[in-house]
């Protein structure tokens, strides 16, 4: 592969005009880069092997893009767990149960189509409120009935635009005990959260009545990660860790009693809430988490103009703060508070 050879300004034209013939005219700027960067690739003399992963990853995205679309307004969980587990587990009926009241929050539930937890969480839902994307392998090659039934499916040939997927679209995720894949997805939300690379969302570790498998994990985060310092103090507190699926609903569906959304507006963050805070709650926040400032407090106030452009959840009040972006993983402590405050609206 030769070095990155510019797209020459009259080939961007001419992508420009193919849009316009097309009749694309909404986000046309980005369309056009996507078109740019596939004519770069073939200036670049990217090799066939290359050039197959891009096309397939950007037509998988695409296929699971268009599954999504028509729920974007619908919260979402996503399960993760074995598809190893038999049906007789009592881990496949702990799966069963909470995705069955999740959807009777109002909530679809996703997971990776395949067999036993996913199974499992598909059957609790039921076919009405399950989307899959499942992973094309030798050994596992068909979605499960439930997901299946309805083509509420995407088929992915590699597992990292699946896993883009299954986080993308969810509002809060659960993970039942399993193997390398899904301690692969938990330990994967954990570092989006710390990091800051995924907005907050709700984390249950969910174990059977009684079971050890996620303590045990919280003992080897005490006894190791945290003396070794390869952790911060209370990065694991972002999760709950329970056998109860009465309290996984509780923690999903809670952590959206007052807070709604977040933006990001230049360097501030502006948090959208479903109930106005009082002065002295805002003057609490203040108090409580300055820490997590750059500069400046945390200020309520109402949409800022480009929220106003966009019509981007104008009906909500806000609290505008510039995040220090080192405590960014830390949010989740805000958010909390927030949910607290007396001013939230009662707890479903």
């Amino acid at each position: 592969m030769t070095h990155s050879a510019a797209v020459p300004p009259e080939v961007t034209e001419d992508l420009r005009r193919i849009l316009s013939d097309a009749g694309i005219s909404q986000n046309a700027d980005l369309v056009a880069r996507i078109l740019a960067t596939g004519v770069g690739l073939g200036l670049d003399g990217a090799g066939r092997l290359d050039l197959k992963i891009a096309s397939s990853a950007l037509t998988e995205m695409r296929a699971a893009f268009q599954l999504f679309d028509p729920y974007e307004d619908v919260p979402k969980a996503t399960i993760f767990g074995s598809a190893r587990t038999l049906p007789d587990d009592a881990l496949y009926r702990q799966a069963s149960e909470v995705a069955a009241a999740l959807a009777e929050h109002g909530w679809m539930v996703v997971t990776g189509a395949g067999p036993g937890i996913m199974q499992a969480a598909a059957e609790g839902a039921g076919p009405h409120s399950s989307l899959g994307v499942s992973i094309r392998l030798p050994f596992e090659e068909k979605p499960n009935a439930i997901v299946g039934a309805n083509a509420r499916n995407v088929a992915m040939k590699y597992f990292f635009t699946r896993k883009l997927m299954l986080v993308k679209e969810s509002r809060g995720f659960v993970c039942v005990p399993g193997g390398f894949g899904t301690l692969d997805e938990m330990f994967e939300l954990l570092t989006l959260q710390q990091t800051g690379k995924a907005d907050p969302t709700p984390i249950v570790l969910l174990d059977a009545p009684g079971g050890s498998f996620w303590s045990g994990l919280r003992r080897f985060v005490d006894d190791y990660l945290l003396p070794s310092g390869v952790i911060s103090e209370g990065d694991f507190d972002r999760v709950l860790v329970t056998d109860s699926v009465e309290a996984a609903v509780a923690e999903l569906t809670g952590f959206y009693r007052n807070y709604d959304s977040l933006r990001w507006v230049g360097k501030r963050l502006v948090l959208r809430l479903k109930a106005t805070p009082t002065d002295a709650e805002g003057a609490a926040l203040n108090a409580a988490f300055g820490f997590l400032l750059a500069e400046g407090e945390i200020e309520l106030r109402g949409p800022l103009t480009v929220e106003r452009e966009d019509d981007d959840r104008v009906d909500l009040p806000r609290l505008v703060l510039r995040l220090n972006q080192f405590r960014v993983g830390e949010l989740y402590r805000l958010i909390a508070a927030i949910n607290a405050l007396e001013s939230a609206p009662p707890a479903s």
